[in-house]
């Protein structure tokens, strides 16, 4: 009997394990295959998540309504030149060191080319230029005058000299006249009046940058600008024009204080076509003859004829 039970039970126990392992394997086999899934899936998932973060970088790096082609945020046109004005006018490695002829001259390249423009246009016998500094400036508007009236000259004013180092330049001593003192001062304002003569002039205001001061220097070189030629008036960018800062009412204020008691000149907005301007409103070109002036109406007429 114990032999007959041990034939039966070893075959079954066998089978047992047989089935037993079978199970097993199929189990790990569907472990396997769900572990495989489940990676799969988180896979396509991170795909999908990857794919909507595109997308939505794409759509944030469309230019804005306005904006140039292929411009790489959502700023418009004027924000995106403010934003550049800005940044020339606070960069320590941007207009400080501006030279001419090795003469350092703070200007903005873009309006000088427009300055260019005018002076060729009007061809004056004078430009007036209030703020000196080291004569860079004055040189640069002696080098243009130089190719346009061989009698013209620059008369350039400022309070210090700081421009003698420098005044042995060729086309300095040629073509520049330098007057030391306040731009506003009476006797300054006469000097300069007595040089020009009633002939044409182009004013160039670049001194002290507060409205008063401006207001103060517009009014007293108006009268020596004849019909058609131009007051630049410099560096309006300031007080939020737009650079920011605790600047206070500067150019930009004069010029509007300016236009708004006289229709005898406007801002020739054309002038800053080049987009980044240090003188926004600045380039005021004269349009009326002063009122009751003689001598502006004659210079209005020359300018009339000259344009025929």
């Amino acid at each position: 009997m114990p032999l007959t039970s041990n034939r039966i039970v070893v075959p079954v126990l066998a089978a047992a394990a047989v089935i037993f392992a079978g199970v097993a394997f199929v189990q790990h086999r569907h472990a396997i295959a769900a572990t495989a899934a489940l990676a799969a899936a988180n896979q396509h998932a991170a795909e999908q998540v990857a794919a909507a973060q595109a997308a939505a970088a794409a759509q944030a790096a469309k230019p804005a309504k306005g904006a140039a082609p292929g411009a790489p945020c959502k700023l418009t046109d004027r924000e995106l030149f403010d934003q550049m004005t800005i940044r020339y006018t606070d960069g320590r490695e941007t207009w400080p060191k501006n030279k001419w002829l090795g003469i350092p001259a703070l200007q903005n390249p873009l309006d000088v080319w427009i300055t260019q423009e005018i002076l060729t246009e009007v061809k004056p016998d004078f430009v007036v230029e209030t703020g000196t500094f080291n004569g860079g400036s004055a040189a640069l508007w002696a080098t243009i005058l130089d190719q346009l009236n061989d009698k013209a000259r620059v008369i350039t004013i400022d309070i210090h000299d700081m421009s003698e180092k420098y005044r042995e330049t060729p086309i300095i001593k040629k073509r520049v006249d330098f007057l030391i003192g306040s731009s506003t001062a009476p006797e300054i304002v006469a000097d300069v009046k007595k040089r020009v003569d009633g002939k044409p002039a182009v004013v160039i205001l670049d001194s002290l940058h507060t409205k008063e001061h401006v207001l103060n220097e517009l009014n007293a070189y108006a009268p020596l600008v004849p019909v058609g030629s131009y007051i630049i008036v410099q560096d309006g960018v300031f007080n939020g024009h737009p650079v920011p800062g605790g600047w206070g009412p500067g150019p930009y204020e004069a010029i509007e204080a300016f236009l708004a008691q006289s229709d005898e000149f406007v801002a020739d907005r054309s002038r800053e076509r080049l987009l980044v301007t240090s003188n926004p409103m600045g380039f005021l070109r004269r349009v009326k003859p002063a009122s009751g002036t003689a001598a502006q109406a004659a210079q209005a007429d020359t300018a009339a004829q000259g344009g025929k």
